[in-house]
């Protein structure tokens, strides 16, 4: 499980929000560093908690979780022998107070919550340093009770403050003539009054300051400038005092280092938690039964965003098979399936309640890996099957009986035949490893595969083929169609090119070759080797046994047959010579075989519209055929025809 997969299924869509419903700094850190677990016993601990959590958010009541604010800091200077400032005191008075409350509040809640309110136990909300703070901090600022020496020296300072503002209201009196303004200002910690600079002279004193303009001069008349500096004098032993008592409090927080630790660890789980408790009720999360056994059994499901008005899935993996090949239309809701299987997986393994009904039982898995969307890469220049065969090596790498494989829209990005073929044999692997896979796919011949086979099982999206509406009703047993026709024509597709489409798909005319109508070639040998791939277990078995001989039969160019060395099929391009060899072409390449090494497979008039039909259409090129009508049609003097000499297939 990596990030790659997180996005795929969208689980870091839901981790965000659980991380957005923290409240701490600590216990965001908790929520972004979880990750699914592929441990039962944690797992079942986080389902448990999760549920906890759920229940007294449901119940309505007011957690006093803290934020935590300025605590981080705080705990990460403890033992440093910093000395706290009275600020930062007061945001561990006020932390101290919430883990109080929290203890209380959790003990209460025993009855709902047994098992998270055991955390409550390991806090400590350090009586004797509380009541020292509360003593001695109020709103930030050390109170007048802090120290006997404090409070002696604030009071001096009172009474020098009261003489100074009397002697300046006097002073305000005794020089009105010379005063710019008739108030009392502050210049460097001193007490002044604003003079009209012309009338300096007259008011005599110490100019601590003056106007921009230069036109007024604060000054602090001679007659308080003893009592100003008397006023200096027990500032700065008020600031000494001050200094006594924070390093006496810095010290007295710093013996509780361990229990202020332990305070922010519990804390931080608490909102972790709830967070999980948060976000599972945002989606009506349920609890579920975790099993040892590696499957799935989903009942009700929805994908938590899409809301409550999402289609509810029912469906498993690893009871009555390993595979389920789901197939359908496009938008019908086949990724939506896939995704909701794995996601929901996910969410599970890390402990959180999912939306579906409490009967939905899940296994534990080592992987969850999944290949949904197109996955190209502009920076690593990958192709949309390049990216596909990338994940698949990974998937294979990793398969066993506990694992979940996604796989979206198989043989997708490459030639059909091909992409089939190495789609097959793909999940034949991941059968045999016993991994849990889910596929989406619009091909006959994976569905073929999943009805032949066992251990898998075929699934459609039901599709109202009435009103051309996708049900997003997820049935199994039946293998759905694309229904692409209706679908086009319920986009407003020409009805002439609907036409046109349906005839070329039943094969009931050709493809016009023209100079006049751009020339559309489907490679039919291709397409006869899909139409005709049997089932596994039909498949023609190269005998030696010389009881059975019978006479050779005679081919005929068109007929398909059945290649044994390459096991599949090819159309004869040539019948046999004196030697018995046959000409056959093989995915556009003519290939020599022995007769005895073919068997008759499908015969032309079963495979073309009529006897006069154009084989030229199946075994060359467009070029060629151009380059031929125009010869039967004029001379062209250096036009000449190429055709590549035959290989042989022995």
């Amino acid at each position: 499980m990596n990030e790659a997969v997180f996005q795929r299924l969208e689980y870091d869509k839901l981790k965000e929000k659980m991380i957005g419903y923290t409240v701490s700094p600590a216990g965001r850190l908790l929520a972004e560093r979880h990750k699914p677990s592929t441990n039962a016993k944690q797992i079942r601990a986080w389902l448990n908690e999760t549920e906890e959590a759920a229940a007294l958010l449901a119940s309505g009541a007011s957690v006093p979780l803290s934020a935590m604010e300025g605590i981080d800091p705080f705990l990460a200077l403890l033992g440093k022998g910093r000395i706290y400032t009275e600020a930062e005191l007061d945001q561990l008075l006020a932390w101290l107070v919430s883990i109080g409350q929290m203890k209380r509040y959790m003990n209460n809640k025993r009855m709902i919550a047994p098992t998270i309110a055991a955390y409550a136990d390991s806090m400590n909300d350090c009586p004797n340093l509380r009541q020292e703070l509360d003593r001695c901090i109020r709103y930030g600022r050390l109170t007048d009770q802090a120290s006997p020496d404090l409070g002696t020296i604030r009071r001096h300072l009172i009474v020098i403050e009261d003489r100074i503002h009397k002697k300046l209201d006097a002073s305000l009196s005794k020089y009105k003539s010379a005063l710019q303004d008739p108030i009392i200002s502050r210049r460097r910690g001193r007490s002044v009054i604003s003079v009209k600079r012309e009338h300096r002279k007259l008011v005599p004193g110490t100019v601590w300051d003056e106007s921009a303009s230069g036109q007024t001069l604060f000054i602090e008349p001679i007659d308080v400038a003893e009592l100003q500096q008397e006023w200096q004098e027990w500032s700065a032993e008020e600031e000494r005092e001050r200094t006594i008592i924070l390093s006496r409090l810095s010290d007295e927080a710093e013996q509780y280092k361990y229990e202020l630790l332990q305070n922010r660890e519990a804390m931080a789980s608490f909102d972790f938690m709830l967070a999980r408790g948060k976000l599972s009720l945002s989606y009506d999360g349920q609890p579920v039964t975790l099993s040892q056994e590696p499957f799935i059994k989903l009942v009700e499901a929805r994908h938590p965003l899409l809301g409550g008005h999402a289609e509810p899935l029912n469906v498993e993996l690893g009871i009555g098979w390993k595979q389920l090949i789901i197939t359908g239309p496009n938008t019908g809701g086949k990724t939506v399936a896939l995704k909701t299987i794995g996601l929901l997986a996910l969410l599970v393994q890390s402990g959180l309640l999912v939306p579906a009904s409490p009967q939905s039982r899940f296994g534990v898995f080592n992987h969850i890996m999944a290949d949904v969307g197109d996955g190209q890469s502009l920076e690593q220049s990958l192709s949309t099957f390049s990216s596909h065969i990338a994940v698949l090596k990974e998937m294979l790498h990793s398969a066993d009986e506990r694992t979940i494989i996604l796989l979206d829209e198989l043989a997708a990005g490459t030639d059909p035949g091909e992409g089939i073929a190495l789609s097959i044999a793909v999940l034949e692997e991941l059968l045999k490893r016993g991994a849990l896979t889910g596929a989406t796919t619009h091909f006959n011949e994976i569905k073929k595969f999943a009805s032949g086979t066992t251990g898998c099982m075929n699934a459609r999206m039901a599709f109202d083929s009435e009103t051309l509406r996708p049900l997003y009703r997820l049935e199994v047993g039946e293998a759905g169609e694309s229904h692409a026709f209706a679908i086009a024509r319920r986009f407003g597709l020409p009805e002439h090119v609907m036409q046109r489409a349906e005839k070329l798909a039943e094969g009931r005319v050709e493809i016009r070759l023209d100079e006049t109508v751009e020339e559309v070639r489907a490679d039919e040998t291709a397409v006869v080797e899909r139409q005709a791939l049997p089932e596994r277990a039909e498949l023609p078995e190269e005998t030696n046994n010389s009881k059975e001989k019978t006479a050779a039969p005679a081919y005929s160019k068109g007929d398909a047959v059945w290649i044994y060395p390459l096991k599949r099929a090819g159309i004869v391009f040539q019948p046999a010579d004196e030697r018995g060899e046959v000409i056959v072409q093989v995915q556009g390449k003519k290939m020599a075989f022995n007769r005895k090494r073919i068997k008759p497979y499908i015969s032309r008039e079963k495979l073309y519209p009529g006897a006069d039909y154009d084989m030229d259409i199946v075994f060359d090129t467009k070029e060629n055929r151009k380059k031929r009508k125009l010869m039967g049609r004029k001379y062209v003097e250096g036009l000449t025809i190429e055709t590549k000499p035959d290989a042989t297939g022995e």
